[in-house]
């Protein structure tokens, strides 16, 4: 887990919307984050294998927190719990 996720989830959390890499992008762009396009595109992509965010239109790759992202965000899960989850 970087810094960068950790803002992308905290920022999908607070907005309680779905939002495709570009739009997140420009987004947070928006409000002063330093973040390419292509590491919020690669993060969103790592986030979603270890099912902290839910891809919900295959087309237009619009993305939501999980459950399981806001226990990450709440404390309620651990990175140590993320990692073992990737290496399976």
């Amino acid at each position: 887990m970087t810094g960068n996720d950790d803002t992308i989830l905290e920022y999908l959390h607070e907005k309680q919307v779905a939002l495709s890499p570009t739009g997140l992008h420009i987004n947070l762009d928006r409000e002063g984050y330093n973040i390419s396009y292509s590491t919020v595109k690669r993060r969103l992509g790592h986030l979603e294998d270890v099912n902290l965010v839910e891809r919900i239109d295959r087309k237009g790759g619009y993305y939501i927190l999980t459950e399981k992202g806001q226990r990450y965000l709440s404390g309620d899960l651990g990175t140590e719990e993320l990692e073992k989850a990737d290496e399976s």
